[in-house]
Formats: C-alpha cells, structure tokens, sequence
C-alpha cells in the first residue's frame, strides 16, 4: 500500500478497483489538521479525469499496469484496430477509450498498449509526434496582437495553434500531452 508521501505525478494507483494515473499534485499541511494531498488523477479505461484529497492516514494501492509496444492500424467508425508488436495478435479500442489521443493517431505509428489485468485498457503516444500541416491560413502582416500564432490543421484533422511562420506543407512536432506546438520538424 502507498502512503501519501509515495504518491507522485506519473504514479499509477487503483481507486474503486479501477487504475488511475496521478496527473497532479500538492502536498499542504494545516496547521494542527495534518497533511493533505490533493491530486487530479485520470482513469486509464475511461478518460475520465477526477479531483481527489487524500489525508495524512489515506492508503492506496499501486495499479499493476504492464506496457507492452504495439502498432496502430486503421480506424473503422468508432473502432481503432492494433497489432501487438511481439505476438502479432491484433485487437480493438473504441474511441470512448482512446478519447482525446485519436486526434494525434495516424497509420503505422508505435504506441505503448497499456494492459490492467491482462486486457488492454488504453494507450500512451510518444510525447513529440511529427505531423504535416495541410491547413494554414496565410500570415497577415501585422498581425501580432494575438502574440503571432493561428490555427492550423494537422494531417490527422487535429487544429493546433502554432507561430505565424508555419505554413501549408511544413512539417511540425506536437506535444501530444498537451496538444501544443513544439517546434517546426
């Protein structure tokens, strides 16, 4: 069991019998109350994120999460198909699981399969992915109010803000964690 002390960002724990990953956290203490720990935390099977205080005497478990490399396919509706790197097996996750990672899926890319009690409940993308723009408006000079940037839309369908410099064609890196423009690649 984990106590609050062992609780950190990147730390995998189960909550309710589900696994979560900890996004966030803030350790305080209150005086005479005792340590608090405030987290926000995301459910590996759903998406979902949650905000969580745990107390000084709070255990919780570690989520046993194995990795395991494989490739992505194809999308076919709802429906994203992977091939396990080592066994060749294939297998399928909806987009409800997936959620927000679709928009940075394209063909033939590698991902780390995230497996929790021997089914595979969600994958993690490379941090830094490179897409092409084949949408950008044209930079109108002058227009640095905004700081310089505009909307572009990557090969994937994803808009993403960039510098003004980016244009139709170039190809960009894209933190995939937080869907933010990360230099030109």
């Amino acid at each position: 069991m984990l106590s609050i002390k062992d609780i950190k960002a990147g730390k995998k724990i189960i909550i309710d019998e589900q696994p979560f990953s900890v996004m966030t956290v803030q350790h305080s203490k209150m005086g005479r109350m005792g340590a608090v720990l405030r987290t926000k935390l995301k459910n590996l099977e759903t998406g979902a994120t949650i905000n969580k205080t745990f107390q000084g005497s709070d255990k919780v478990a570690p989520a046993e999460v194995d990795t395991k490399k494989a490739q992505y396919l194809y999308q076919d509706g709802d429906t994203f198909y992977f091939m396990d790197n080592e066994s060749y097996e294939q297998f399928e996750l909806n987009t409800k699981i997936i959620g927000d990672n679709a928009k940075f899926l394209k063909e033939g890319v590698d991902v780390s399969l995230l497996y929790f009690d021997n089914r595979p409940i969600n994958i993690e993308l490379p941090i830094k992915m490179t897409f092409e723009v084949v949408e950008a408006p044209p930079a109108v000079k002058g227009n640095t109010a905004d700081g310089g940037s505009k909307q572009v839309i990557i090969e994937t369908g994803a808009q993403i803000t960039t510098p003004l410099f980016i244009k139709q064609g170039d190809k960009i890196k894209v933190n995939t964690t937080t869907s933010e423009y990360a230099e030109k690649g």
